[in-house]
């Protein structure tokens, strides 16, 4: 009797052991490590949800404890985005979304509509607000909040999170009145607040809960997921949000891989060191993000030169060379790997020169990361490949920036600006991302705007700088295989090579052959991690599942 139990014991420890699962009948595409575009057909995963095999046309097909018939459709590894903000994607999405805003008059009345859908609300808090797409460009005054909301405070931030608009009664709650003089690094202007100021009022906003966080954190990891996005570099994470990200993975809820970058020295206490990899490679503390500037936008970019339409300023340095070198020496003498914000050349500079000098310390296998790299003199771009820095870019902010851009510097100091092919032939790596919430974390109008140069409208005709322009694969290579190695996430995900994740898209094109609308139109059908299917945009209609 003994006997028979063991041996059924056996047979089915056995039989789950071998249990697999072949995606077959696909049009498979991917990067190889040579960055070459690589077709195939199908995709065996392993029990342990990693991928075994990659097949080819013609390749005998392998058995399987479950198959899934693809039909023809569309596979791609999962997208990583290199720069994302997870928290507030979750948060934005709660809270009260002015995405898209074409005026003043709109955001007043959005505020209005939410603000009597919300009566209990103490706080009104939202995000999105850009006045580059109102008629007169004008930025948003505490007055115009007033005029809406006067009996609760209110605090709505720009697009970009480098300013935030407050009406009085936030002012009256943060303490903040007409002497308080701005911080280093910072603007004031009639209920405005810029860079550094903005912690004036930030820190009169009561915390968010933990169930609060759990709540964004579970928002935000929905959305991407439906966006194909597998694997984020987790931006200025706060304690609160790295610690909502481990009661995630205790309660089996985390199905996002996030590669979290602290917010600046603040977690050093609590986490003094980068961390394994936990809850079966879903989270790891790997860096530390600082800034060296603003945003163009808020005209808080630091610039060599003053800006075109606002003579009078060149915008925020946020630290001395010294305060950047020693907080970058503090970061990578505890093994962290180091990301810094820059926006403007003098910013991007600064930060060029500090990597340089880390690397007298460090070496130079350490993976020093600008984020952005948008606005770069010319003549400081070959250091950035000598000094084997990573470029972590958000295609859709040239997109979006474009006019703006041009207003801000003129044409002549654009030359070097969102340069995405020349900073590969530099020899710097490419990490792409969108900077959600900041842009959508879709990441397909990040390919169709590295590919043409172009927005959703095709503007301008040809591309804006087209010599920029990058070759599909160089793009799906950024997105994905470049953005793990950003992250030092390479041997995990970004592919799907033997031995890695088998993490995953099912989309609505062939995404190598689509025309530049076809891939700004391109929709995510099902999204794959560790072998297992996460997001479906249409589960009923679900590719079929057959046994062995």
């Amino acid at each position: 009797m003994n006997r028979t139990i063991l041996a059924l014991a056996a047979t089915l420890l056995a039989s789950t052991a071998s249990a697999s699962t072949l995606i077959e009948h696909a049009t498979g595409i991917q990067v190889d490590a040579a960055g070459h575009l690589q077709h195939f057909t199908g995709l065996l995963i392993g029990d342990d949800g990693r991928v075994v095999r990659l097949l080819r046309a013609g390749d005998p097909l392998p058995k399987a404890t479950t198959t899934i018939d693809v039909h023809g459709q569309t596979v791609l590894p999962g997208f990583i985005d290199g720069h994302g903000h997870v928290i507030e994607l979750g948060a934005h999405a709660l809270q009260l979304d002015l995405v898209g805003t074409r005026s003043l008059r709109e955001l007043q009345q959005r505020l209005r509509d939410y603000a009597a859908a919300n009566p209990d609300a103490k706080w009104i808090l939202g995000a999105g607000w850009n006045q580059e797409l109102w008629p007169d460009k004008r930025f948003p005054t505490a007055a115009d909040l007033d005029s809406v909301v006067p009996d609760r405070p209110v605090v709505l931030g720009r697009v970009d999170g480098h300013a935030l608009v407050a009406n009085s009664a936030a002012m009256r709650a943060a303490g903040v009145t007409a002497q308080t003089p701005a911080p280093a690094g910072g603007e004031i202007e009639n209920g405005l607040f810029v860079d550094n100021a903005k912690e004036l009022i930030n820190r009169a906003i009561p915390e968010p809960t933990a169930a609060d966080l759990d709540r964004e954190l579970a928002k935000a990891q929905d959305i991407l997921l439906g966006f194909g996005v597998t694997g984020v570099g987790s931006m200025s994470t706060a304690l609160g949000d790295w610690q909502a990200m481990n009661r995630a993975g205790d309660a089996g809820r985390l199905t996002v891989r996030f590669m979290v970058y602290a917010d600046e020295l603040n977690l050093l206490k609590e986490v003094p060191h980068p961390t394994a990899w936990l809850y079966g490679d879903k989270l790891r503390m790997v860096g530390i993000k600082f800034y060296a500037d603003g945003a163009l936008g808020s005209r808080g970019a630091w610039l060599k030169q003053p800006y075109s339409d606002k003579p009078d300023t060149t915008g925020n340095r946020l630290h001395s060379d010294a305060e950047l070198r020693a907080m970058a020496n503090t970061a990578a003498a505890a093994g962290f790997q180091i990301a810094t914000h820059a926006i403007g050349d003098a910013a991007n500079a600064q930060v060029i020169s500090t990597y340089e000098w880390l690397d007298t310390k460090y070496g130079l296998n350490r993976r020093w990361r600008i984020e952005h790299a948008q606005v770069v003199d010319c003549a400081d771009l070959p250091r950035i490949g000598r000094a084997h820095i990573i470029a972590s870019m958000q295609p859709t902010h040239q997109t979006s920036d474009r006019l703006m851009a041009e207003k801000r510097l003129g044409l002549a100091r654009l030359k070097c600006a969102y340069a995405w092919q020349s900073m590969l032939k530099t020899g710097a790596k490419l990490a792409f991302g969108t900077d959600f919430p900041v842009e959508s974390p879709n990441p397909f109008p990040g390919l169709a705007a590295a590919v043409s140069r172009q927005d959703i409208e095709g503007q301008p005709p040809g591309g804006w700088f087209p010599e920029e322009r990058l070759t599909f694969p160089q793009a799906l290579h950024a997105y994905t295989r470049g953005s793990a190695y950003a992250g030092f996430a390479e041997d995990k995900m970004g592919a799907l090579d033997p031995g890695k994740w088998a993490d995953f898209v099912i989309v609505d094109r062939d995404i190598s052959k689509a025309s530049v609308p076809e891939l700004y139109r391109t929709q995510v059908l099902e999204t794959w991690v560790g072998g297992k299917k996460v997001w479906s945009r249409a589960p009923a209609a679900s590719a079929p599942e057959r046994g062995r």
